[in-house]
């Protein structure tokens, strides 16, 4: 009888691993989504497009994997499924991302001191690379756009006194706390986090190690990241990827780093990623932050009709990777908004009932 339960268990086990997916050079494709859920999914998230004033709900792709095959994909052109979109702020935890492979490769520790690899940060020598993945370096940074450009730090950093030398320009930032004590979001964090990763690879091993340490072994091959003058990647904003290929970073933390029989990144820094930063205060953001990810915790919860566990990374004007672990989802969004009609939270609900129904 026990030799006929242990055989029953292996069975089990090696059904459900053979049953595992992971895309090749294209996506499998599933049983596509269909019915009212779906339509309405569709009014929601590509309503008659107004591209003269830009107003409204305007979203360029929209593709839901589950379980490793695309169940659903949309596109408003001219995006395209080979279209390598602006993800903005996304490019921040796609810096989390390749910073885990060098965190796995033992290249840094999260306690070590950033100036230890970015030697400018010695003005600031406490702040940690925990801290920058928190967005809590205590530097006095104003992460504002369109509202308030003239005292905007980031857009001094992309575009006017700083955009020479992005790192240079954050860590010359004074400070306003102590490290590690606020959540303060910032783009300067991220180009420092940047920086650093150069330090402690060298200039010429830096400039391909994105793609070597993660974009390659994931068969992403339509990436391109825009550098500074200093060639330093500018994390905070500028990587582009197809909606296919973003996915792919989405399925590799769906399944807590491992990529095929590959453990690419380690578990720990997933966990790191998916754990709140304890010293943030309920309405700092939009959502609760991780290391340098978005988490759906809290009460109430920022996205209150998705899972507790849904994760995410997030960019200006309505970018999303979402990964829902428990529903077996990754869903991409690019979308070009600019009137904060968009609602995070209302697609998910809608992808949610498309998926379940």
């Amino acid at each position: 009888m026990v030799r006929g339960l242990l055989c029953v268990a292996l069975l089990f086990v090696t059904v459900n691993a053979r049953a595992e997916i992971w895309p090749e050079k294209e996506w499998a494709v599933g049983t596509a989504l269909a019915g009212p859920a779906v339509d309405a999914l569709d009014a929601y998230a590509f309503p008659p497009r107004d591209d003269a004033t830009r107003t409204g709900i305007r979203t360029d792709a929209l593709l839901v994997i589950r379980d490793g095959e695309i169940i659903y994909e949309r596109y408003a052109a001219p995006t395209t499924a080979s279209t390598p979109h602006l993800t903005w702020s996304v490019s921040k935890s796609l810096m989390a991302t390749v910073l885990g492979v060098a965190y796995g490769q033992g290249r840094f520790k999260l306690s070590d001191p950033a100036a230890r690899f970015y030697p400018p940060m010695k003005q600031h020598s406490k702040v940690s690379m925990a801290d920058l993945l928190h967005w809590a370096s205590g530097l006095d940074w104003q992460e504002d756009y369109e509202y308030a450009p003239l005292k905007s730090s980031v857009v001094a950093m992309l575009y006017t006194r700083g955009h020479t030398d992005m790192a240079q320009f954050a860590a010359d930032t004074e400070a306003a706390a102590a490290p590690g004590q606020a959540f303060r979001y910032s783009s300067g964090d991220s180009t420092i986090l940047s920086a650093a990763l150069k330090g402690m690879l060298g200039h010429k091993a830096y400039m391909s190690y994105p793609w070597d340490a993660l974009f390659q072994p994931l068969g992403i091959r339509d990436a391109t990241w825009e550098t500074d003058a200093d060639e330093t990647f500018v994390a905070s904003s500028y990587a582009y990827l197809t909606a296919r290929d973003l996915a792919r970073v989405g399925l590799l933390m769906a399944r807590d780093g491992r990529w095929g029989e590959r453990q690419l990144l380690p578990q720990d820094w997933v966990a790191f990623n998916r754990r709140p930063f304890d010293r943030y205060k309920a309405g700092q953001d939009e959502a609760v932050p991780g290391g340098h990810w978005w988490l759906n915790t809290g009460a109430p919860r920022p996205w209150p009709d998705a899972p507790a566990t849904t994760f995410a990374a997030l960019g200006h004007w309505g970018q999303a990777l979402f990964v829902l672990p428990d529903e077996h989802l990754v869903i991409v969004r690019y979308g070009d908004d600019r009137d904060g009609s968009y609602r995070h939270n209302e697609l998910l609900k809608r992808v949610l009932a498309a998926v379940r129904s």
